[in-house]
This record gives C-alpha cells, structure tokens and sequence, in this order.
C-alpha cells in the first residue's frame, strides 16, 4: 500500500492562549485523492492549510508530507520541501505585479531547475491562452485567481492546497477549474485539499470533511465527484 501524500498526527494550535483551533487532529490523504474541508467563518480552515504548507507552526503534533515530517528539517529543507511537492493557491493570489503571467506561473518551475514550457500550457488550461506576456495589472480578480491556480499546478505537486480557489470566479469558469484541479489530481497521483464555503465546489470531492470543535468531521452523505453546475 502506498504511504499517503499527507499526515496530520496530534496536530495542535491555539490562539491567544485560550481559543482552541485545532485539538489534537489526526488525519490522512492519499494519492490520488481529492478533498474539501468546509465549516463556519473563523473555525481555522485557513490555518489548517498554513500549518500543513509550513507557513505557521503548530504548538504540537506534527505534518508529514510523503511521509517526511516537517518538524524534522531545518528552515532551507522546509523551503525545498515546499518548493518540490506542495502547489498552493491562496485568497490573496500572490501574483507578483512585475512579472509577466507566464513567468509567475513558470516560477515553480524555474525555482526546481525545469523547462519552463509547460506555463503556456497551463495559462491556456485556465482560460488565459495567448495572455502570457500580459502583467497582472491588466487582469480582473478572477482572472488572477486563475494565474493562481495555473502556477500551482504547473510543476505537478504532489500535494495541492486551494484555499477558496473559486471565491472570485464567475460561475462557467469555477466549473472549468473544479474539473482541471481534479483532472490534475488524478492524472499525477497527487493529492488536494480544498477549503470552500461553497456545497457546489465541495460536490466536485471525493469526500467532504468539516471543520468543528478543532476536529474534522465526515459531513452528511451526498452523491459526489459531478461537476457543480450552480454558482459554486
């Protein structure tokens, strides 16, 4: 059997000394696997995904990507380790303002030492064919949110983490981005976790968790893995 992509063992983190986000979590995702993390505003989905990308510490517990806990590297491990296996697609884009799009979304190729043709490819895969060339100031919210998602496909992670991927999308392009963050996952063998507020972008899972009390829990069953086809 194969190790899972991602482990979280007793993972822990509180704030302010009082507010519980996080309590003593385990939880697992293989490859190949495809999962959305629901729950209400401020119940630390966002944080969950900082913890495992490395870009918070937890209080305690531990993260395990492809089987190599992050507590165990020092700060320019951490860095390779990111840069090599995780994709992330944030809220706030992260688009740096002086490139063009091709090269923002080549960057994770470029920082691995890979051919960077495969950008064009993935900008087209988004819906931004022929806009390599384009700065992000020429593009729209959701157009940025879909440079985005192209750069943190593009070196093939083997973990994929979207926070609100389609928060600023309009309904035709969420839909066309749910099938390609899911296409990607299986075709790789990688293996995603989707934070959404959204049922429809959730139905796109292969199982949807929710986030409660610092817990994860399965959510009630519904049929899963069609495409949305309202407002996600």
């Amino acid at each position: 059997m194969l190790p899972p992509s991602l482990e979280c063992r007793a993972l822990s983190k509180t704030y302010d000394t009082k507010r519980i986000v996080l309590d003593q979590l385990d939880f697992a995702l293989g490859k190949g696997e495809f999962i959305a993390i629901m729950g209400d505003s401020g119940v630390g989905k966002s944080t969950l995904l900082n913890l495992i990308a490395g870009l918070d510490r937890a209080d305690s517990g531990d993260v395990l990507i492809d089987g190599m806990p992050i507590s165990s590297l020092d700060d320019d491990a951490a860095t390779r380790l990111r840069r090599q296996k995780l994709g992330f697609v944030f809220q706030a884009f992260h688009v740096l303002p002086h490139l063009t799009l091709a090269q923002n979304v080549a960057l994770p190729l470029l920082l691995n030492g890979r051919a960077t043709q495969r950008a064009s490819e993935m900008l087209a895969a988004v819906g931004l064919e022929g806009r390599d060339d384009d700065l992000p100031r020429q593009l729209s919210g959701g157009e940025l949110q879909r440079v985005a998602i192209a750069r943190a496909l593009v070196h093939r992670p083997a973990l994929i983490l979207a926070d609100e991927p389609t928060g600023n999308l309009d309904p035709d392009t969420a839909h066309e981005v749910l099938a390609l963050l899911r296409e990607e996952t299986k075709a790789n063998g990688a293996a995603t976790m989707m934070v959404t507020h959204s049922e429809a972008a959730a139905a796109v899972a292969d199982r949807v968790l929710v986030l409660s009390e610092g817990k994860l829990h399965a959510s009630d069953s519904r049929s899963r893995n069609a495409l949305p086809t309202s407002h996600p």
